[in-house]
């Protein structure tokens, strides 16, 4: 595939990735390369983490955190030292479309991204809060959270932005100001507000991550604000059964989403109480 003055060699297009729907390699790579205009931004100089599935989403997957050694001589990387290996990670970056599409033809089903700019990988440029619901709790559940969440920022005037998971939850994010922001700075604040909502929402949100304690509520992910952790970047595909995206929301589409499951649950009830 001929991208500008650069080649990419693809392979195995008719490959089924989502059996469920036949989704193809080919219409993964295709998705890529149409939403590439509004994702890059949100990829660019961003360290990257390739979740590979080589045989599809049902298949077995890998991390990925160093480059391929065999990549074009034009693909950007990025070396992070790595105390618990001894040497540094050759993260790879993707600024443009080419990059985008060698990365995805890797069988990358998923781009998950670091916190930081490559330019200063110990400092955070977002803090991100992950609602995961612990059934029989839904994205219904994750919406209150997420207005709550909101109410803390709106009320020190500082923004989050909200986006689906593209598996059953959501995600917020709040950009940082301040360059001297550390993730101890991040993690901590997160998990104060994680404590904070859990003591004013005792039955709709918990902080620990035991298993056994979300059933029924919202599991504030605070833990995700680490330098050696990484979220799924916004229009990123995910590997379920169908190929769902973790999609960015407005707080308008949040606050619609609750009503629906509201006006859903009230007319339950009326057919309840009819019955």
């Amino acid at each position: 595939m001929k991208i500008g003055r650069r080649t990419v060699a693809l392979s195995n297009l008719d490959k089924v990735f989502y059996p469920e729907v036949g989704f193809t390699k080919g219409e993964m790579l295709d998705c890529y390369i149409r939403v590439a205009p509004v994702l890059i931004p949100h990829l660019k100089n961003h360290p990257l983490t390739l979740k590979r599935y080589p045989n599809g989403a049902a298949g077995m997957f890998f991390y990925e955190k160093n480059c391929p050694k065999r990549r074009p001589d034009w693909f950007k990387t990025v070396e992070v030292w790595s105390e618990s290996r001894g040497e540094n990670i050759h993260f790879c970056l993707v600024n443009d479309l080419a990059p985008l599409v060698w990365t995805a033809n890797l069988a990358t089903l998923e781009l998950h991204t670091s916190l930081s700019l490559a330019k200063s990988v110990d400092r955070p440029v977002f803090m991100v809060f992950d609602l995961d619901p612990g059934a029989p709790a839904t994205l219904n559940e994750c919406c209150a959270v997420a207005l709550w969440i909101k109410e803390f920022f709106d009320a020190r005037r500082i923004e989050a932005f909200p986006k689906t998971s593209g598996s059953k939850g959501l995600q917020l994010y709040v950009p940082l100001n301040y360059p001297k922001a550390t993730y101890q700075d991040t993690k901590t604040f997160a998990h104060a507000l994680a404590l904070k909502l859990e003591k004013e929402h005792p039955n709709q949100v918990v902080s620990f991550m035991k298993k056994s304690l979300r059933e029924g509520k919202v599991f504030v992910d605070w833990s995700q604000n680490d330098e050696h952790k990484t979220t799924v970047c916004v229009y990123s595909l995910r590997a379920k059964q169908r190929p769902t995206v973790s999609t960015p929301l407005n707080w308008e589409e949040i606050s619609r989403i609750q009503e629906k499951f509201a006006l859903a649950g009230s007319r339950v009830g009326r057919r309840s109480q009819a019955n």
